[in-house]
């Protein structure tokens, strides 16, 4: 195998290295943290529900948040924002270590503390998605994802157990306080890192309009359409086990915090082993048959757990479940990252977190309140069949392959010289190109603009539409509008180098000398309203 394609080619890279070395250290504070509340949880009450929804706190922010942070990520320094993600979340921990030191903690404040360092989390995850493409080529992309999931498993093998064993000598006060300090690393590398983003030559998008604009392209994406619901259905399964591990923990007369802990370390020891072999295993299957074999292993891990009482049982089964769950996570993730363009990879990123940890969300409160009612043995087998259920959807929509697509920028639009002196709020603007097409090229022109259309949508364009001249019917006219001239300018540096493909292949089918006529006219807003009122006398321009 070749550096390029080897699983540690992205260390070649000094600032993942830092930053990945940082962010291991991060996640051994935050698994210490979650070991610490979950226990802590089930010592405050007998609550099925609550004890599961300790997990729901933890990732309910991310479905509610995410999203505002990814429009937040890509128009911002994502640097800044991660600084800021990190400071809060340091903050809570500390904060929560004091409250529980105090005798303070009570179950819903504990869940308001998770849900805060839930909610620093939300605003750190698009960021950091996104600047792992930042920090290592495109084409070491997979392995730097792969890379993340090892450092974050490699944490959860002995992260849990040690959180664990804090808590059974120190207690979950002193769990709390070390999550507080482990992000001080991370601080520090963050600040010693200087990315070289690309100069802004357009605008800031305001923030509405940046959210708008994330849902625009992912819904008019299919491919992520696809991974967003597959991911959906697995989080809202899948996240049954680690709600419930509690209570499988606190099911055997032995158990204890440390055995809970021993159990999240074979799920992290089992992860690791997936995100090692996860290049391997690419390689044999396509992405398909890994997210519906990683389905069906976990669901047999569920119902392992479910339908058995043995320490050593449950252990075991927590192996495969830990690379279950990373060969079917990472490959989303890369999917979503290989798929989309930079200028709206943290949006595509963080609504892929929102399907994924809403789902989670979700599958906590669910199965927790299934164990309520039925116990927790019950809620597990149940969520193994929801699982094969999540599984056979790939059926009627199978997860697609990693895109081929050359998605860098092209950076082939000028900027026209105007005759108005616009402003970047001027608006809205209504844009026509004239083709001028043989009768024998009609069929390959309307299956190229069909392609054109969606990319015009996706990038921006409202009120699409493709007109014929009557009198002329070699002659066509593609029309759009957009809100501002701002809006125009983004709409076009968001031209990738595979979109130019298709203008390519319209301006070789189009007869006229030179490329199609392009019209740019502003909309009036003071013409009468109406339509027999004749104009007189002279309107000024804008």
């Amino acid at each position: 195998m070749s550096s390029s394609s080897s699983t540690f080619a992205p260390f070649r890279h000094t600032a993942f290295r830092t930053l990945w070395s940082a962010t291991v250290v991060s996640n051994f504070g935050g698994l210490v943290q979650a070991v610490s509340a979950a226990w802590l949880m089930t010592q405050l009450t007998t609550n099925a529900t609550l004890i599961a929804l300790v997990q729901a706190s933890n990732t309910l922010p991310i479905m509610l948040f995410a999203l505002v942070s990814g429009a937040l990520a890509d128009n911002f320094d994502r640097r800044h924002i991660m600084l800021g993600a990190i400071a809060f979340m340091s903050f809570m921990s500390a904060l929560l270590a004091l409250f529980t030191w105090q005798g303070g903690i009570t179950p819903w404040l504990l869940l308001g503390f998770t849900f805060l360092i839930g909610m620093g989390q939300a605003l750190y995850n698009p960021p950091w998605q996104a600047s792992v493409g930042d920090l290592v080529p495109r084409e070491d992309l997979p392995q730097a994802v792969t890379l993340n999931s090892v450092g974050f498993n490699l944490m959860r093998s002995i992260g849990p157990a040690a959180g664990g064993l804090i808590v059974a000598t120190l207690g979950a006060a002193v769990g709390f306080l070390v999550n507080a300090l482990s992000y001080v690393p991370l601080i520090f590398a963050m600040l010693r890192w200087r990315p070289d983003y690309p100069k802004r030559t357009v605008a800031r998008e305001p923030f509405v309009a940046a959210v708008g604009a994330g849902l625009r392209y992912v819904a008019l994406s299919p491919n992520l359409v696809r991974v967003l619901t597959r991911s959906a259905t697995f989080g809202l399964t899948a996240a049954s086990l680690l709600a419930l591990l509690p209570l499988v923990a606190k099911s055997h007369p032995e158990g204890g915090s440390l055995l809970f802990g021993v159990l999240l370390g074979c799920f992290g020891a089992g992860a690791i082993i997936g995100a090692l072999t996860n290049t391997r295993i690419r390689e044999k299957m396509n992405n398909e048959w890994v997210v519906r074999g990683g389905m069906i292993i976990f669901a047999v891990s569920l119902a392992v757990l479910g339908l058995t009482d043995s320490i050593w049982a449950h252990a075991l089964a927590m192996f495969p479940a830990g690379m279950a769950w990373v060969l079917t996570l990472s490959l989303f993730n890369v999917t979503v990252q290989l798929s989309t363009p930079r200028w709206v990879v943290a949006r595509a990123l963080a609504l892929y977190q929102t399907a994924t940890f809403g789902g989670m969300a979700m599958g906590a409160w669910l199965w927790g309140a299934v164990a309520q009612a039925s116990g927790h043995q019950y809620a597990l087998t149940a969520a193994a069949v929801g699982l094969i259920g999540a599984a056979a959807i790939g059926l009627a929509m199978p997860m697609p392959e990693f895109s081929q697509s050359d998605l860098s920028p092209a950076n082939r639009f000028r900027e026209p010289v105007l005759g108005l002196d616009l402003r970047g709020r001027s608006g809205p603007i209504m844009v026509m190109v004239d083709y001028h097409i043989a009768p024998e090229d009609t069929e390959q022109f309307l299956t190229l603009m069909i392609k054109r259309r969606d990319i015009r949508r996706r990038d921006g364009a409202r009120s699409w539409v493709l007109l014929r001249d009557l009198e002329r019917p070699d002659y066509w006219s593609e029309s759009y509008h957009i809100a501002t001239w701002d809006d125009y300018i983004r709409h076009n540096t968001r031209r990738t180098m595979t979109d130019i493909g298709v203008t390519e292949a319209l301006r070789n089918l189009h007869r006229d000398e030179g490329d199609p006529v392009v019209h740019r006219l502003i909309e009036r807003q003071n013409v009468a309203s109406h339509a027999d009122v004749p104009l007189r006398g002279k309107i000024d321009v804008p």
